[in-house]
């Protein structure tokens, strides 16, 4: 039958549950510490929001370059993004080939190279449209797949075409974040998500990868569309009708790839231009300036700034 607990008997089953606790405490703790930060350049944003932007019908993802800081807090710091042609197109998931992924890496050695930095894959991104910025169950086992090759691997996820309630204006979001497993062992895996702290850090100017990114961005979605009609072009002869609509949806597509992704980058283009030229402007009054105040002087000015 049922006994009764005496107080000590009672304080001493509470310490041990404080210690479990702290216990666990101490071991999540150690988990979250794979990465304790991400920094993402903000023109590797523009590239990752533009690509999430091209489609509301499907996702898409790329992959992140950066380098990983050494020490206990490891810091990834991220400086370009490669966007990817998909393998598979789905509201719900998104997958890249093998032959992708070694093209991806191929990119990041030759920025390692042009760079001077050691840079590597640290990353993935993919976009949601019309849904939570949270990831799937689909999503935290890709993110663990990635991070059975580099526990450090991160991933970003990009809510877009998302309504905000109260202005009824447009809203989009962004998320970091790791997958752990906290399935005993010997059980099937339950994998759970682990935020990581995500700094947008403020750049200059558009690097230069980022730039070509964003170039290649139209002719990337264009590959998948014509991958599709060619597809279809080989049943022509005995589904004619259906291949006669595709063709007309990939002009239909080809047509929205120049409103969405041409005409911005039309417009970026032109705004760098124009503040090119404004700061033109600036230097060569400065240099009038400096000019005048050197033969005010009597101090030669030398030929070469002439």
């Amino acid at each position: 039958g049922p006994s009764f607990v005496s107080c000590k008997d009672r304080k001493k089953k509470k310490s041990q549950q404080q210690q479990t606790s702290t216990i666990s405490l101490i071991v999540l703790y150690t988990i979250m510490t794979w990465v304790s930060s991400v920094k993402l350049a903000a023109d590797a944003y523009l590239v990752c929001l533009h690509h999430a932007l091209t489609t509301e019908k499907e996702e898409v993802m790329g992959l992140l370059v950066g380098q990983f800081s050494e020490g206990n807090d490891v810091v990834c710091d991220i400086h370009s993004a490669v966007t990817l042609r998909r393998s598979d197109k789905r509201k719900d998931r998104v997958e890249i080939s093998p032959e992708m992924l070694i093209e991806a890496q191929q990119r990041a050695e030759l920025m390692s190279a042009t760079s001077g930095l050691e840079l590597h894959i640290v990353g993935w991104y993919h976009s949601h449209p019309h849904i939570t910025v949270w990831p799937s169950d689909i999503d935290l086992q890709t993110q663990a797949g990635y991070q059975q090759m580099d526990n450090r691997f991160v991933g970003l996820i990009f809510s877009v075409y998302n309504e905000d309630q109260k202005t009824k204006m447009g809203d989009h979001q962004v998320t970091c974040f790791q997958a752990t497993n906290q399935s005993p062992e010997g059980e099937a895996p339950q994998y759970v998500r682990l935020s990581v702290p995500l700094e947008i850090v403020p750049t200059p100017a558009i690097d230069s990868n980022n730039q070509r990114a964003l170039e290649n961005l139209c002719a990337t979605l264009f590959e998948e569309q014509r991958e599709v009609l060619e597809a279809s072009r080989q049943l022509a002869d005995k589904q004619p009708l259906d291949h006669l609509h595709n063709s007309a949806v990939m002009v239909r597509s080809v047509c929205g790839l120049s409103t969405s992704i041409l005409g911005p980058l039309v417009a970026t283009l032109e705004d760098r231009t124009q503040r090119m030229h404004i700061m033109t402007q600036i230097l060569k009054q400065e240099a009038a300036y400096l000019k005048k105040k050197l033969k005010a002087k009597n101090i030669a000015i030398p030929p070469s700034i002439k």
